[in-house]
């Protein structure tokens, strides 16, 4: 049974204990909680894959105390990297940079590793503290709904050794992901951070611009055909009022954002409805629910992670 402990001094104490041990622990970040292990350890690595059931195609981001720490990862660090990092770092960015070449692959099967400074501080406190880069995908099992309490943690990953509580997550959904490796920053994971500030501080980026298939190898996490997942069916339509509800598995519950009557009813602003989307999957998932009815978001820019995570949920 994983061990929830307060973020103190002792906390901390055991967790890099536990890290230095090549062993994982749970942690808050500003956007989901990771599952952390010593990134250039195999023994460590090995142990997120098997807990989170994980593809080994599915790389992992790794997580470093500051831009420094970032810059001893990689062979090459663009100057494109030094303008986003020293905007948005610490913060829900995610860089794909040229990895070191005496450093072994984080589950990307090319020369590449996406890195990122949280915001979080207890993420922030445990870097510093174990002194080691970790890699932290979201801690839960694989496909499923990224926690963001402590409490989804130990439900979906009841064998964690230890989960450092910090409390709900600000942002609620992943770091957006830009792979900085080319000419133009490439897209690979919309997230937490909108597309227009990234263009703001950037010019052009380029988007995605085909599905990759499950199997195959990828740059960035979050790419899967199916992925942020309940256990109940989740379908998205235009107006929940106006489906046939006759062929469905019940009990059947309905997702919205304000405006319409719904089970769960989140915010219509995108960031607010970013923040409280896992969390409300979580709860009509232990409410047993059977079917979930999830009202289309708007097909506007300001929406897309948003967009992309019911999409691969109702994959």
């Amino acid at each position: 049974m994983s061990g929830l402990v307060a973020p103190d001094a002792e906390g901390l104490r055991r967790a890099v204990e536990i890290l230095r041990a090549d062993s994982v622990v749970a942690f808050p970040t500003e956007t989901v909680y990771g599952l952390g292990a010593h990134a250039f350890s195999e023994k460590a690595v090995a142990e997120i894959y098997r807990l989170k059931n994980r593809p080994t195609w599915n790389p992992l981001i790794v997580h470093v105390a500051d831009l420094a720490a970032a810059r001893e990862l990689t062979d090459e660090w663009p100057d494109r990297a030094d303008e986003l990092a020293g905007r948005f770092w610490p913060g829900p960015l995610t860089l794909v940079v040229r990895r070191a070449a005496h450093l072994p692959g984080i589950g990307a099967s090319n020369d590449t590793v996406a890195v990122r400074v949280p915001a979080h501080p207890v993420a922030l406190d445990l870097l510093r503290a174990s002194g080691l880069p970790l890699a932290a995908p979201s801690a839960n099992r694989s496909e499923g709904i990224s926690p963001t309490t402590a409490g989804h943690v130990v439900r979906s990953l009841p064998d964690v050794p230890l989960v450092l509580d910090g409390g709900t997550c600000s942002w609620g959904i992943e770091s957006t992901v830009l792979d900085v490796t080319g000419d133009v920053p490439r897209l690979l994971r919309p997230g937490a951070l909108g597309l227009r500030i990234l263009r703001d501080a950037s010019g052009t980026i380029a988007l995605p611009e085909s599905e990759t298939e499950d199997g195959v190898a990828r740059p960035s996490p979050g790419m899967s055909r199916r992925h942020y997942a309940p256990r109940a069916r989740a379908i998205l339509c235009k107006d929940v009022r106006d489906v046939d509800r006759s062929g469905l598995a019940e009990p059947i519950a309905t997702l919205v954002y304000e405006g319409t009557d719904g089970t769960e009813v989140l915010s219509a602003d995108p960031r607010e409805y970013a923040a409280d989307l896992y969390a409300a999957l979580h709860r009509l998932d232990d409410a047993g629910v059977a079917t979930i009815l999830v009202q289309e978001p708007p097909q506007t820019e300001d929406w897309l992670a948003v967009r992309d995570r019911l999409s691969r949920a109702a994959a």
